[in-house]
């Protein structure tokens, strides 16, 4: 179960969208370590949406989906805001910001995530390919759960280890050109967003 779990995890995780351009600019911009805690927020958004899906919470899944359009809108807001923010971002970059700036990276991207109910669908497609009931053991859901985490942070670290080696190469003014590549995708990931939202 935990296997299988991890090869969820890391299938789910393939599909770069706006918080593998969070995880890209971050790295890029801070170092490593705001990579990894930009995946790690995202991961655990993962993990819930995993976990509602591995025990077979209908009630919650029913209600974030019913929500979804509205959960959506608050998601791509988020996804705008940092977008717009970044293309008018001035100044050098420095390495990993204190505490709050940890936490505000973990926070984002944990946003980004969780505002995502459809992925209780793709978890719950996951599930049944590889046979994994919704009516798991605590035991067996939690290591479902727990593979989940270990998957897809073992692509958003790969990610983030791949960028932080290009980082090395960068020249004195990639940043606030990379800034301002990345504000455009994440402005208009959170359009794309808004699109969807409406259509649903």
């Amino acid at each position: 179960m935990f296997l299988k779990g991890i090869l969820i995890g890391l299938i789910f995780g393939l599909p770069v969208g706006a918080v593998g351009a969070m995880t890209v600019q971050r790295t890029w911009e801070h170092g490593i370590q705001a990579g990894l805690l930009t995946g790690m927020g995202s991961s655990v958004a993962d993990c819930i949406y995993a976990a509602i899906g591995a025990f077979g919470l209908t009630i919650i899944s029913d209600f974030l989906l019913q929500y979804q359009t509205a959960i959506h809108l608050v998601g791509g807001t988020i996804v705008l805001f940092m977008g717009i923010r970044l293309l008018f971002r001035k100044g050098e970059a420095a390495e990993v910001p204190v505490v709050s700036g940890k936490v505000r990276m973990f926070l984002s991207s944990f946003a980004v995530g969780i505002t995502n109910p459809a992925a209780i669908l793709t978890f719950l497609f996951a599930f049944s390919w590889f046979g994994i009931a919704g009516d798991n053991t605590k035991a067996s859901g939690w290591l479902v759960v727990l593979g989940v985490f270990v998957g897809t942070y073992l692509w958003w670290g790969g990610l983030a280890a791949a960028v932080a080696l290009a980082r090395k190469k960068k020249r004195a003014d990639s940043f606030q050109k990379m800034n301002r590549i990345f504000g455009v995708v994440l402005s208009l990931f959170g359009i794309l967003v808004f699109i969807r939202a409406i259509q649903i």
